[in-house]
């Protein structure tokens, strides 16, 4: 089963960015964006159901960590963001605030985009918090696990519950990358230890 999943990811991936090439779009990694694209980037992220609200500053915090975006000729046709949380001396980065204009949907792109990132922070504590199906195959694809709030520290999810996440395993579903994977049981004990 990995080695399809392997395989489509690939044809996947290879699919996007030949659409990509064809449409004249660019993905490119940013820690700058202009304040009128970050209050649409926020006004997005209120109006639609699927998404986690994110005002202008906390979308600037975010940029720190840099972000991709989709771009053709100087316009933002789709991004995503790492949001970081510090749980005691760890960061635990967040994809976030996932979106692709409509016009483009269904050609990969989010794919692309959460390939991108998860491949920036693969060497990082790298979650994904969603409720949408094609983000659950998309996490597969790429290669991150899905947990239960069981496989996590209760200071995680606690962290998580303060910024609005709640612990709903019907709603939404949790992955994590390979190295997040491989160092969470170690990570939790640190953090039970350090309660």
């Amino acid at each position: 089963m990995e080695a399809i999943l392997r395989t489509d990811r690939n044809t996947a991936l290879e699919e996007a960015i030949a659409f990509c090439e064809e449409k004249g779009l660019e993905v490119v990694f940013a820690h700058e964006i202009s304040k009128t694209n970050l209050q649409i980037i926020s006004e997005r992220t209120k109006h639609l159901p699927a998404m986690y609200h994110a005002s202008v500053g906390m979308l600037l915090d975010r940029l720190k960590n840099g972000c991709f975006l989709l771009k053709k000729d100087g316009e933002i046709f789709g991004h995503i963001f790492a949001h970081r949380h510090t749980i005691d001396k760890y960061s635990v980065y967040e994809r976030s605030s996932l979106w692709i204009h409509k016009s483009y949907r269904n050609h990969n792109l989010g794919l692309l985009l959460m390939d991108f990132l998860t491949k920036k922070f693969s060497k990082e504590f790298l979650i994904s918090i969603a409720q949408d199906k094609t983000v659950h195959n998309n996490n597969e694809l790429l290669g991150m696990k899905f947990i239960t709030l069981k496989d996590l520290s209760p200071v995680l999810i606690e962290t998580l519950e303060k910024l609005g996440k709640l612990r709903d395993e019907y709603k939404y579903k949790y992955y994590v990358n390979p190295y997040f994977e491989s160092k969470i049981n170690q990570f939790n004990k640190i953090l039970k230890n350090n309660i």
